[in-house]
């Protein structure tokens, strides 16, 4: 899906890649990320929201949750949006300052204490009974804490494993009940996707759930509310801040935008961002047929993966599709074409070999894979070294 820019835009990070498995100090299954891409795209992504009068809670869960990357991000970006407790307590620790919790999974009630505790600017709760045990927590506290409310998205806007939120005809009832609760402040709204890039053009665009946050904030504006928040996630990038600011929200959360692999980059090599990672597997084995098996652990259903270079010989090789219901033990590429028949230039090199690098850049979300997480510093500087390795959520190995 991004081979082609990752090649255009950052082949350093490519090379620098193939070098890292060639000398033994990544394995497979790795993915390679440009440290310092990341922070010039975070650098981008705030100078442009702070033009626009925008704010920004990033979100990291597509790259590991990793420290160096979020230490990176922070210094231009300083707050997050945490999709689950496990992200938000990786991002507290590495030095992050807590924007929205709550933002995908609730923060389950035994873990409210500690984590209001770290003061988060919002809290997003789906219901009531949240609503309830985020103003209990905060009284026990000593302070009000301030509340995102997310809104039931639109008829067929969300994803399965996402579902909850207030549905817009519950909410004037919703508001009311939570007006009672003396530890929290009714701050905004949000939903999720409010924003998604069109599949043929790559063009951010906002959804129909978009439509109801604004519908909710205005209802929430004529109880008397102020200076209500309005958080867009999902696809925020340069090319959808300012599209953001136009139709009224107050805050994205960018994430894939901070590697340069949203949709709309891999139509457009183009945008501001610049593709920061690449995938690192080698040949397991190669098939009767001739079709190469790569070791797996990293890919992702979503990932629409088109091709994976072999740099030893700089062929590009298909991938073939794999069913999500299977576990990715491996997966094959196409086979190569057929080598010259002896006496006619015949190399045995230049054919594919067990043990062989192979490159892949494609969409994913490394938190819910198996995969091996190599920074790699001074890329930009043409020094580039390894600072470190983890595990999928942060750890260091």
């Amino acid at each position: 899906m991004f081979l082609d820019s990752l090649l255009a835009r950052n082949p350093e990070l490519a090379d620098t890649a193939a070098d890292l498995h060639r000398r033994g100090e990544i394995p497979p299954d790795t993915y390679v990320m440009d440290l310092d891409a990341v922070a010039e795209n975070a650098t981008l992504l705030a100078g442009e929201a702070e033009r626009l009068g925008l704010s920004l809670w990033f979100v990291v869960k597509q790259f590991g949750r990793n420290p160096e990357l979020i230490r990176a991000v922070s210094r231009a970006i300083p707050s997050f949006a945490a999709i689950d407790p496990v992200e938000a307590r990786t991002l507290h620790a590495a030095g992050a300052r807590a924007g929205n919790l709550g933002h995908l999974v609730q923060i389950p009630h035994r873990a409210l204490p500690e984590m209001l505790g770290w003061r988060p600017e919002a809290v997003t709760v789906f219901d009531l009974a949240n609503a309830r045990a985020v103003s209990a927590a905060a009284q026990r506290l000593g302070h009000v804490q301030d509340v995102l409310i997310r809104l039931e998205g639109a008829a067929g806007a969300g994803y399965p494993g996402q579902e909850g939120g207030v549905p817009l005809s519950a909410l004037d009832a919703f508001a009311e009940e939570a007006e009672r609760l003396p530890g929290i402040r009714i701050a905004g709204v949000t939903a999720f996707p409010c924003v998604l890039c069109d599949p043929e053009t790559g063009a951010p665009a906002p959804t129909p759930s978009f439509d109801v946050a604004l519908k909710a904030r205005e209802l929430l504006a004529a109880r008397g509310h102020q200076d209500l928040k309005l958080s867009a996630p999902s696809a925020t990038s340069m090319a959808s801040l300012p599209l953001l600011a136009r139709l009224g929200a107050t805050h994205g959360e960018p994430g894939h935008a901070l590697t340069g692999t949203t949709p709309l980059h891999a139509l457009d090599p183009g945008q501001p961002e610049r593709p920061a990672y690449v995938y690192v597997t080698e040949v397991a084995h190669t098939l009767a047929d001739g079709r190469p098996a790569v070791f797996g652990g990293g890919f992702y259903p979503r990932a629409r993966i088109a091709s994976a270079l072999l740099p030893r010989t700089g062929v590009r090789l298909s991938v073939q599709s794999a069913p999500a219901e299977n576990i990715d033990y491996y997966r094959l590429l196409s086979a190569p074409a057929p080598a010259p028949a002896p006496g006619d230039g015949a190399r045995e090199d230049g054919q594919v070999r067990a043990g062989d690098p192979v490159l892949l850049a494609f969409r994913t979300q490394i938190f819910v894979t198996r995969s091996t997480v190599a920074v790699v510093a001074g890329l930009s500087s043409g020094r580039p070294r390894l600072t470190g390795l983890y595990d999928a959520h942060g750890r260091a190995l």
